[in-house]
């Protein structure tokens, strides 16, 4: 996050934590962390492939009310072979020490409270639900127990992020006085009408993730103006073609997302602007970045260069992060303050109420 920027949005308990990732359940040895899922009907859920794939950890169970989405997700690679068990039984398996919040968008903040009054650290996906309140009650709570609240934003750890991220904390851009963030795609008639049912239309589903990213670079805005439109000839309510406005003393922000761009990946992208130079990537998820500096910095020469990564494959980077806080080898790299911050943006960004 931009040091300049930097606000403090929770106060008390939260105000005062530093979270190390060590808690009661932590392990400093290097065995593997049990860890459950609760929740198969997010978008995200199959993430948990990523989780078994890593020898930090031990899916020891996964839990699904729905026995038609249960049904479905037994058949999808990511969910074979786990011990299906309650929630009540999973949360009080001996030796728990995560849980992966994967439910539908209207369950996510009751399960994660119910998770974090258990004592494990939670991954949530996003977006962070419709209650603000909710959501700063669930933080407090963590940060009292010490525990990892990490969110399922997904380009956190994209390679041209983190690059960006040693851009800003070396001040190789100078003063950033612009950003810009596009995350679009196209939303066939039957996801549409699930999504109607949010009014945050598709800033909740898809400009939270870019929401993140401008948080990340300019910290929490002074001002939010919404812009919403429904732009579809379909008669399903969902507001399909969003922009957002973000206010700072001496920058701006844009932030647009729709559900109906032709080829959207290829356009999905970030711009930094400062004052010595500029950081462009596109596309954000096979990331590459076009990077042009008033002057030669580190092994970046002055002028205008391309730079290419490998190939950035979801969620990874994030499970293996987290397993890192939870044997309290680092600190979280987004702390309570920022996904409050992100929270915020993203309601007001949406134009919804912050008092619920």
């Amino acid at each position: 996050m931009h040091a300049a920027n930097r606000r403090k949005f929770l106060a008390g308990t939260i105000a005062a934590a530093s979270l190390t990732g060590l808690s009661r359940k932590a392990c400093a040895a290097k065995s593997r962390i049990k860890i459950g899922q609760i929740g198969t009907q997010h978008a995200h859920a199959s993430k948990l492939a990523a989780y078994r794939n890593l020898d930090d950890y031990d899916v020891v169970g996964i839990v699904e009310p729905n026995m038609d989405a249960r049904h479905r997700a037994e058949k999808q690679p990511a969910f074979q072979g786990l011990h299906w068990m309650s929630q009540e039984e999973l949360l009080n398996l001996s030796g728990l020490q995560a849980v992966l919040v994967e439910t539908d968008v209207s369950r996510l903040l009751n399960t994660a409270a119910v998770c974090v009054e258990a004592g494990v650290h939670i991954h949530l996906d996003k977006p962070a639900g419709d209650s603000l309140h909710q959501y700063k009650q669930i933080l407090g709570r963590a940060a009292q127990q010490n525990l990892l609240v990490q969110m399922g934003y997904m380009y956190r750890y994209n390679p041209a992020v983190v690059l960006l991220r040693d851009f800003l904390r070396n001040g190789w851009l100078g003063d950033v006085f612009e950003v810009h963030a596009v995350m679009s795609k196209v939303v066939d008639a039957a996801a549409r009408r699930e999504l109607a049912k949010f009014p945050g239309g598709m800033m909740f589903e898809l400009g939270c993730h870019i929401i993140d990213l401008v948080v990340g670079v300019l910290g929490a805005p002074d001002a939010v103006s919404a812009f919403s439109r429904h732009s579809a000839a379909q008669t399903d309510g969902l507001n399909d073609n969003m922009l957002a406005v973000f206010e700072y003393s001496r920058s701006l922000a844009t932030v647009k997302t729709s559900a109906l761009e032709i080829d959207d990946g290829a356009r999905r992208h970030l711009v930094v602007c400062g004052t010595e130079g500029t950081f462009h990537i596109q596309p954000l998820d096979n990331p590459s970045a076009k990077i042009s500096l008033s002057r030669s910095r580190g092994e970046y020469a002055k002028g205008t260069s391309n730079v290419n990564f490998p190939k950035y494959t979801r969620y990874v980077a994030d499970a293996a992060d987290m397993a890192r806080i939870i044997r309290g080898e680092k600190a979280a790299d987004f702390p309570y303050e920022h996904d409050l911050a992100v929270q915020t943006a993203l309601l007001k960004a949406c134009a919804l109420p912050l008092d619920v």
